[in-house]
């Protein structure tokens, strides 16, 4: 496998066990080892060891959902083509899992499935997980985890456009919101002539002598 489709950090990374209890950083609060290090390429680490051995480090955070793993999309994309890897938005922030996840076979009727597990994907990707376009590449040859300039320029555009999207969305609530602010009243219809014209003063008649 050339080093051009794979980074030698990525099957270490898939293999690593996250979330145990740090051994130096056990008492701490955040001892939860949950970060990777691309550059060191070893053990999982806690948020501790990372100001103190990582500092100036490549390092992503690993993050857990329904008992798996996942990692930002946000993150991740910096160092990795992940085009064609199914995405989820899990509160409020994009994310893809690290490694298949057991599922029973897909029944009759659904649309689209991951190429290497066969488990039912809700957009129309080729894989599920990291791991999965992995074995992908690996059997097939026809996939790459390589940012060259072409993807870099792919992943910008698919993150300025969901900015745009973004944006426009906030701007919609915007509008709705203050329409009153953004549009002024139509001033209403000046009056008529007849309406305008003031009447005379009345003036009492003299009395009598």
């Amino acid at each position: 496998m050339g080093t051009m489709l794979v980074p030698p950090w990525l099957e270490p990374l898939l293999n690593t066990s996250f979330f145990d209890v740090c051994r130096i950083h056990g008492d701490a609060a955040r001892s939860e080892c949950n970060m990777f290090c691309l550059d060191c390429n070893e053990n999982a680490f806690c948020f501790y060891c990372r100001s103190s051995k990582h500092k100036d480090h490549q390092v992503i955070q690993i993050r857990r959902s329904s008992y798996h793993d996942v990692v930002r999309v946000a993150e991740i994309q910096k160092v990795l083509d992940i085009s064609g890897v199914q995405t989820y938005v899990i509160n409020s922030a994009r994310v893809l899992f690290l490694n298949e996840r057991p599922q029973p076979k897909s029944g009759k009727g659904v649309a689209h499935i991951c190429e290497i597990c066969g488990r039912s994907l809700l957009d129309p990707f080729r894989f599920c997980s990291l791991g999965c376009k992995l074995v992908g590449i690996k059997r097939n040859g026809d996939a790459s985890f390589a940012l060259d300039a072409k993807n870099e320029a792919s992943t910008m555009e698919g993150m300025s456009r969901r900015s745009v999207s973004s944006r426009h969305h906030q701007e919609e609530e915007l509008r709705e919101g203050s329409q009153q602010d953004m549009y002024p009243a139509t001033p209403s219809p000046p009056a008529s002539s007849n309406a305008r014209r003031r009447k005379g003063i009345p003036h009492r008649a003299p009395f009598g002598s």
